[in-house]
């Protein structure tokens, strides 16, 4: 007899669902390891020799637990930003902050603004807290910034996401248009910045850190440009009436030892953290000529990946690229999954891809 559980009706109601297919799974599937592993936006670049040998130290006492205040990062965080320590918050990568802030702000039945087809782990916590979740399209390949704010006043949606750089397609917005976007917005609604791509961005994107604004909550990640994915380690700037608020609600032992310990010392590699833009750089024009080579449009990307524009059989394109175990992913959502996203791999993972997506891509061509 089956085993009646104690579900709330919310998670009855939720669909068995994961926002990414990991690579591991399509490995296990598969029976044999991926060759080429570009899909995942992970960077190909390592770790700052710093960094490792810092997490190698923090080994010694991961008997300890945290320390749930991530003070000393926090401190450095703080210095470089220009603002105060009660104006960031630590937590294990953005994902969990974007969930702290759906459960801050978000009942059941509450309305919660998006654009059609961005980052799929932000509709993941709106969904699992009973949000309802209200899309913008797209305008091109970019978010569609008058459209959204135009979703937020006709829904009264208290919580609004916004990724710039873009992901899953890459493209930008320049300050100005920021900030003009936050400026339409009524005053009781938040503002999600996802700008885990930030450091891969051009000049024009970025703007000072000034929290005085309630509304703005400016979220940044170790997981691309420091290469830090597998640790888990990001953080919040926002004004201290929210940070206070995500203290109230956040796992405060979630930044594990290890991480917090090649946080610091990563931020104390900025020649490292250069040379890893710098590499991006270069592999995104590499992308560029391979797709100008073979008749395909480059999307201009300000983050560590490209979106290839294939059409109507890109998913197609995908599955044979993974048959020759070569891992991209595409957007999920109409018309954005006409392309593939390609992650700037190392020069060699980038002539493996090259070598791989010449001989199939005729197979889904005309």
């Amino acid at each position: 007899m089956d085993s009646v559980l104690p579900f709330t009706p919310l998670v009855r109601s939720l669909p068995a669902v994961v926002p990414f297919v990991p690579p591991e799974a399509l490995e296990r599937r598969n029976g044999r390891p991926l060759k080429v592993r570009v899909g995942a936006n992970e960077s190909a670049f390592g770790i700052s020799p710093l960094a490792r040998e810092a997490m190698r130290q923090a080994v010694d006492q991961v008997s300890w637990y945290n320390d749930p205040e991530a003070y000393e990062l926090r401190h450095v965080l703080a210095r470089l930003h220009g603002v105060a320590l009660e104006e960031i918050c630590v937590a294990a990568g953005i994902d969990e902050l974007l969930g702290l802030m759906v459960r801050l702000v978000v009942e059941p039945g509450d309305p919660v603004v998006t654009s059609h087809g961005s980052y799929p782990t932000f509709n993941f916590h709106v969904a699992g807290f009973g949000g309802r979740l209200c899309t913008a399209p797209y305008q091109g390949d970019h978010t569609d910034l008058d459209a959204l704010a135009a979703e937020v006043k006709q829904t009264r949606a208290h919580l609004v996401y916004l990724a710039n750089p873009d992901n899953p397609m890459g493209t930008w917005h320049a300050a100005p248009q920021v900030r003009a976007f936050i400026d339409q917005l009524p005053a009781d609604c938040l503002v999600i910045l996802d700008e885990a791509y930030v450091e891969f961005a051009p000049a024009e994107i970025h703007f000072p850190c000034d929290l005085s604004d309630p509304r703005l909550i400016r979220m940044r990640t170790f997981s691309k440009a420091h290469g830090m994915a597998g640790a888990r380690i990001g953080y919040a700037l926002a004004h201290r009436q929210v940070v206070a608020a995500l203290d109230k609600i956040r796992n405060h032992f979630a930044v594990n030892r290890m991480a917090q310990a090649g946080a610091l010392a990563s931020l104390g590699d900025q020649a490292f953290l250069q040379g890893v833009v710098r590499q991006v750089e270069e592999g995104r024009r590499d992308y560029q000529a391979l797709a100008a080579e073979l008749g395909l449009r480059a999307i201009p990307s300000g983050t560590n990946f490209v979106a290839l524009e294939i059409g109507p059989e890109a998913r197609r394109l995908l599955e044979l690229l993974l048959e020759n175990d070569v891992f991209v992913r595409m957007p999920g959502i109409a018309p954005l999954d006409r392309c593939i996203r390609v992650t700037v791999g190392t020069p060699q993972e980038r002539a493996a891809f090259a070598q791989v997506l010449r001989h199939v891509l005729p197979q889904v061509q005309p």
